[in-house]
């Protein structure tokens, strides 16, 4: 072949597959599959475990757009914001999801779907860093591609702060090493930290940063009819209430438990848990419901206390009235075993006496607060519920309406009389928070049931 002929071959062959690079991100808008960068970070998106579906705010909001589009949802997980814009400039996905929204060339974002504030976090025993100026000689470890990193990137220019960028998988990941002492400082936002500051308590915030961080939907210009498809749906999805529940379903319960109350839980898990959780793994064999839910629960009720009694009468691990103990054929409510074993069976219970319309996790939430009050009462509390135009198979609804039942004008209409169904808010929040937290530590089990009580 004459060097004109392979110059010649080149250069089509070269042309061929810029027009093929270019067919295929033209095409892939309108292909049945979408195809999304997302960070991967517990914050936002969870990948599925095993037998199980991939969960967190980002994902169940991108299933809903996909749905919307007629579309097949694939995702692309990347590992920090830089590489997650990396996915979306090289053309490898149609958009990304929590992206932190920064100047990028030929990159549109959407109106922001979470905000947050930067911060500067240290260990609690280590020495205070209050202002900007006291970073200097300090070093700082950051994601790369985050607001953060171009804060002090800036700052760096007037002050010696050493910007260290980890191999770390997350931005929980980022706390950990400053909880473990691997790390001096870290700079993160206050969604990261809330999340983190349950699983180490020993986290304080050094200093904050100026500004926000915005997570947003990012499109390169050429994908700009998806961005505006995607602008609509998140403006219905905001106006009809669906965005605000999900931020509550995924950040509503932070901040519930205090760092102290956490660091208390993490010692009674390492101390108290090992004797009981065999116990726990048996529960859920026989009811489907994670035994770190049980676990949290029986936290909640007792502090895993086998001995424990309240001044109303009920008593054990997972303070069982005497009539609950007697219709689960209890023997001894202060024989732990038996009264996991029941607990477990009355809270499935109560979740498949729940009518069909109520979904997941809402389904258990509610189930968790009829544990408190009563099926009667949050019964009663779901007819209130309707008449205040509040839809009652949603828990980020209902944990407006419990309270009520400890007003007059609401409990003299119910046979069950008064509840304080602002403690019961108050407990399956904590639940939720204390089974985040074994879910970190503790790994989940896969045993088949025993019976057909699974959740549903």
């Amino acid at each position: 072949m004459t060097r004109f002929n392979l110059r010649w071959a080149c250069w089509l062959i070269g042309l061929l597959l810029a027009g093929c690079d270019h067919d295929k991100a033209a095409r892939r808008p309108d292909a049945d599959e979408l195809l999304v960068g997302v960070l991967d970070d517990p914050v936002f998106y969870q990948p599925a475990p095993p037998e199980s579906e991939p969960s967190g705010f980002e994902y169940d909001l991108l299933a809903a757009f996909a749905e919307s589009q007629q579309k097949k949802l694939h995702i692309v997980p990347a590992p920090n914001p830089g590489a997650l814009l990396d996915l979306l400039t090289a053309g490898e996905v149609d958009f990304i999801a929590a992206a932190p929204v920064r100047p990028v060339d030929n990159v549109r974002y959407t109106t922001p779907l979470h905000e947050a504030r930067p911060l500067i976090v240290r260990h609690a025993e280590a020495l205070p860093v209050d202002d900007p100026e006291a970073l200097a000689g300090h070093t700082v470890e950051v994601l790369p591609g985050t607001i953060q990193e171009a804060d002090l990137a800036a700052l760096s220019v007037s002050l010696p702060i050493i910007i260290d960028r980890p191999r770390v998988t997350n931005g929980i990941d980022l706390l950990a090493r400053v909880s473990e002492y691997h790390s001096e400082l870290a700079a993160t936002d206050s969604t990261h930290f809330d999340v983190a500051v349950n699983y180490f308590p020993d986290l304080v915030v050094a200093q904050e940063l100026p500004g926000k961080v915005a997570y947003a939907w990012a499109f390169r210009v050429e994908n700009d009819a998806l961005r505006a498809a995607a602008e609509v749906f998140i403006a219905d999805f905001r106006h009809d209430g669906r965005l605000a529940k999900l931020d509550d379903r995924y950040f509503g319960h932070l901040n519930r438990i205090n760092p102290i109350g956490a660091t208390q839980f993490i010692e009674d898990m390492r101390a108290l848990l090992p004797r009981y959780r065999k116990a726990f793994q048996q529960a859920q064999a026989i009811t489907g419901i994670d035994w770190r839910l049980l676990a949290a629960l029986a936290y909640q009720e007792s502090k895993w206390d086998p001995l424990a009694t309240s001044y109303t009468g009920v008593r054990g691990i997972m303070m069982l009235t005497e009539e609950t103990a007697d219709r689960m054929a209890v023997g001894n409510r202060l024989d732990a075993a038996e009264s996991i074993r029941a607990g477990a069976k009355y809270l499935a219970e109560l979740m498949n006496r729940l009518p069909a319309g109520v979904g997941e996790p809402d389904r258990l939430w509610l189930a968790l607060a009829a544990y408190n009050l009563g099926y009667g009462h949050l019964n009663g509390a779901r007819q209130f519920a309707i008449g205040l135009k509040r839809d009652p198979t949603s828990w980020y609804e209902m944990k407006k309406v419990l309270p009520l039942l400890a007003r007059p004008e609401y409990y003299e209409r119910l046979k069950s009389g008064r509840a304080r169904g602002g403690e019961a808010v108050i407990m399956v929040e904590n639940i939720r928070t204390y089974f985040d937290i074994l879910a970190r530590f503790e790994p989940a089990d896969r045993s088949p049931l025993q019976t057909g009580l699974a959740m549903q």
